[in-house]
């Protein structure tokens, strides 16, 4: 086959000589106070669970693995705010969460994740009362309540 030499063109470089510079690296680390902030709420869910947090704390770690670079405070007031409670935010669905400000798929699959392993976990306790019914072994618990009480 012949080749036609009126349609070749010559090939461009695609970068001249100074185009192509080297990006400065980054230096837009997280300041100390957000850093320590992330540290000392882990530290505080570790040491007294989720009773010893309000709401937005408990929220502020669940949204620290979807947005680690950034302050997460003003993000888990709004979602409060606007959905009311840690439950409303939890069992929201994708689009009314996708409707607050600073929401994006991160953030709403994180929180749809924590929905699913609640509801699985709730799931898996429910059928374990029902095999303890059915097979009638005893609620541990019932039976501390009972020795407490002489036996009774």
């Amino acid at each position: 086959m012949a080749q036609y030499s009126h349609f070749a063109e010559n090939r461009l470089p695609l970068f001249s000589g100074d185009e192509a510079v080297q990006a400065a690296p980054r230096t837009d680390k997280q300041p100390s106070y957000i850093r320590d902030h992330r540290a000392r709420l882990r530290e505080r869910f570790r040491n007294g669970g989720a009773q010893a947090m309000p709401d937005y704390e408990l929220l502020e770690l669940v949204l620290f693995r979807a947005i680690p670079r950034r302050d997460v405070k003003p993000l888990a007031r709004l979602l409060l705010d606007t959905l009311g409670d840690f439950n409303g935010v939890i069992s929201a669905p994708p689009i009314r969460l996708a409707e607050v400000p600073g929401v994006g798929d991160a953030v709403i699959t994180e929180l749809k994740i924590i929905e699913a392993a609640s509801q699985r976990l709730a799931r898996a306790r429910v059928m374990r009362r029902a095999i303890d019914a059915t097979l009638r072994i005893p609620d541990p618990s019932a039976s501390r309540g009972r020795a407490s009480c002489g036996g009774r």
